[in-house]
């Protein structure tokens, strides 16, 4: 039986995560579980579980639940999902799983590869920000990524017993988020509420505005390129607005191999769990005559300017990614408290990657510190 370290127990992913583990109790047992500030669902989650170890953000959170639940260690603050990554117990076989949204995930996933543990891997900003980081760290230790994102996932699956090097190109389908079908002008005076209905996928508030922008799609194309060990030249990104093809790959001789699949995240998720073995799931299957037709269309670059910056961001190199992504989650975060308009997403974004030196081979501490820099200098600005 595999145990599982979860942080991010409460997010989509992780509640997703944890309806897998559900359904197949003889293959895994929660070890411990991470929740920021959803404490009731945690605790729904703890009863229902019984992990070993649990970790909350604050310290008032911590003497709540150990209050509740003497017998359980109880951990707290960014230090705190670091320990709860390299969690040890008496079983060897030990998976952590990597959900959490934004840098914070950043650290877990360095200290885990450090320990030669796997990882599950949901959280883009581990190899946005520290791509080159993490790839130096995995070349030196045992550990192994294993993607959880549908479109990485399935590339993964498309490339099962292939060699790398037939690969011509990856096609990264997107299904362009709430605002696929408007051009730049026509997003001067769209909501929050607005930027929030996905047409296909149910996300956290974050990720879904980042569909919106397609910075989320910016981020999948700098995370294809490191884990698959491919050239920025080699990912083309397509719009696919039904999200049944999650990605494909054309290899030398013209063959394109895709994987379809209904939009459910338990999918990729326990592919993930079991690494890369397949096993019954609670996904419906495809009815490809109700489904009638597949469409695609070509990724309008002048119309998603959070895309084009990543993308720059990323030849770039350095700690530019970390500006990038620092930047896009303060500005995503005024954005959805209502203190700024959706284009002044990437503006904010531009105006940090333009005024923030670059800095070259960068360690865990320097990525770190620079996230911190250009969020206060974003928020100056906005102030």
């Amino acid at each position: 039986m595999k145990q599982v370290l979860l942080l991010g127990a409460t997010g989509s992913i992780g509640v997703q995560t944890l309806d897998v583990i559900r359904s197949n109790p003889n293959d895994f047992q929660v070890l411990g579980l991470s929740a920021k500030t959803q404490i009731v669902k945690l605790i729904e989650f703890i009863d229902e579980f019984q992990p070993e170890v649990v970790c909350v953000d604050s310290d008032a959170d911590a003497s709540f639940v150990k209050n509740r639940y003497p017998n359980i260690h109880v951990l707290h603050s960014d230090f705190g999902l670091a320990e709860l990554a390299t969690w040890k117990s008496n079983q060897s076989d030990i998976l952590l799983v990597n959900a959490l949204v934004g840098i914070a995930g950043l650290r877990p996933t360095v200290r885990a590869i450090e320990i030669n543990r796997d990882i599950a891997l949901a959280n883009k900003e581990s190899l946005v920000v520290g791509g080159p980081l993490i790839q130096g760290l995995l070349k030196s230790h045992s550990s192994k990524l294993y993607p959880i994102d549908s479109e990485h996932s399935a590339i993964w699956q498309a490339l099962k017993n292939e060699d790398k090097s037939n690969i011509r190109k990856i096609l990264l389908t997107a299904s362009g988020g709430a605002f696929r079908n408007k051009s730049l002008q026509d997003l001067h005076h769209v909501t929050k509420e607005d930027a929030l209905k996905h047409p296909t996928w149910s996300m956290g508030n974050k990720i879904t505005i980042d569909s919106a922008t397609m910075m989320n799609k910016g981020f999948e194309v700098m995370e294809a390129c490191i884990l698959f060990g491919v050239e920025l030249n080699q990912v083309e990104t397509v719009i696919h607005q039904e999200s049944i093809i999650h990605s494909m790959v054309e290899f030398v001789d013209g063959s394109v191999i895709a994987q379809l699949s209904d939009h459910d995240m338990r999918l990729p998720i326990q592919y993930a769990l079991y690494a890369g073995n397949r096993n019954l799931s609670k996904v419906a299957s495809l009815d490809f005559i109700k489904l009638g037709q597949l469409t695609f269309q070509p990724l309008v670059i002048e119309n998603v300017p959070c895309f084009r910056l990543a993308i720059q961001s990323f030849k770039e190199g350095g700690v530019k990614p970390a500006i990038l992504n620092a930047a896009n989650e303060v500005a995503v975060a005024l954005f959805l408290q209502d203190k700024i308009e959706f284009l002044m997403i990437p503006k904010l974004i531009e105006d940090a990657l333009i005024h923030t030196p670059n800095q070259f081979n960068p360690t865990l501490e320097d990525l770190l510190r620079v996230d911190k820099t250009v969020r206060a200098y974003i928020l100056n600005q906005v102030k």
